[in-house]
C-alpha cells in the first residue's frame, strides 16, 4: 500500500535543472502526514483545461466555494488573475504560454505541499505543457479535467468578447482561432460543459476528489 509520503511527497520529479549550482533543497520539519491530519484532506490540483468560454473560471471559483463550505482548504488560480501579478511579464506566444504554465504548476505544487486543494483555470492549450505541469505537481496530485465544450458553443458564449476580437484580427495567438488547442488524450475527467450546467459539472468534479477527504 502506498504511504502518504509516496503519494504526496515534498519533491515530485522535476524536468528542469536549476540555473545555479550553489543551492540545495532544504526539507522542512513537517511531514505530509501531519498536514493531512491537521487539514483532514490529501491535497491535489484540479487542473481545468479547455477553450475560452468553456467555463473554467466559473467552475474553478464554484469548486473553491463548495470545498470551503464543506470544511476544506482550497484556492482557485485563475489565468487572468495570475497575469495581473506573477505572470504580468508574459504574452501569448508558445514560449510565453509554456512559461506561464510552468510558473502556475510551481505555485500549485507549493499550495499542495502546504496541504491546500488547488483549482486552476487555464486554457493550457499544449499537451507538452500540461505534461510538464503534471511532472512538477506530481502525477498522483494532478487531476487533469478537460472542459470539452465545442468551439461553436464557446464562441457563441464569448463572455469576454475575445472570439469577436480574434476574428477581427485584433487579438493574435488566440487559441482556437489563430493558435492551436491540443485536447487531452486521456484526462482524469472529461466534462462537456456545453451539455452540463455548473451544478452538475461541479458535482462530477467533487465526486472525483472526495476520496481525498479525511474525517469530514
Amino acid at each position: 500500500m502506498e504511504t502518504i509520503n509516496e503519494r504526496a511527497g515534498t519533491l515530485p520529479a522535476r524536468n528542469m535543472p536549476v540555473t545555479s549550482s550553489n543551492i540545495t533543497w532544504v526539507e522542512g520539519k513537517i511531514a505530509p502526514e501531519e498536514r493531512v491530519r491537521l487539514l483532514r484532506q490529501e491535497a491535489a490540483t484540479i487542473w481545468l483545461t479547455g477553450l475560452s468560454g468553456s467555463g473554467k473560471s466559473t467552475l474553478a471559483f464554484e469548486i473553491e466555494k463548495q470545498l470551503i463550505m464543506h470544511g476544506h482548504v482550497a484556492y482557485a488560480l485563475d489565468g487572468d488573475n495570475m497575469r495581473h501579478g506573477l505572470n504580468r511579464d508574459l504574452g501569448f506566444s508558445p514560449r510565453d504560454r509554456t512559461e506561464n504554465i510552468r510558473r502556475i504548476a510551481e505555485v500549485a505544487r507549493l499550495f499542495n505541499n502546504a496541504g491546500v486543494f488547488v483549482v486552476t483555470a487555464f486554457i493550457s492549450p499544449y499537451r507538452a505543457d500540461r505534461a510538464a505541469a503534471r511532472d512538477i505537481i506530481g502525477a498522483d496530485r494532478f487531476i487533469e479535467t478537460h472542459l470539452a465544450a465545442g468551439m461553436e458553443i464557446c464562441e457563441r458564449r464569448d463572455p469576454k468578447g475575445l472570439y469577436k476580437k480574434a476574428r477581427a484580427g485584433e487579438i493574435s495567438d488566440f487559441t482556437g482561432v489563430s493558435a492551436p488547442y491540443e485536447a487531452p488524450e486521456n484526462p482524469s475527467l472529461a466534462i462537456d460543459t456545453g451539455l452540463l450546467g455548473v451544478e452538475e459539472s461541479v458535482t462530477a468534479i467533487l465526486r472525483a476528489v472526495r476520496p481525498r477527504f479525511r474525517g469530514i
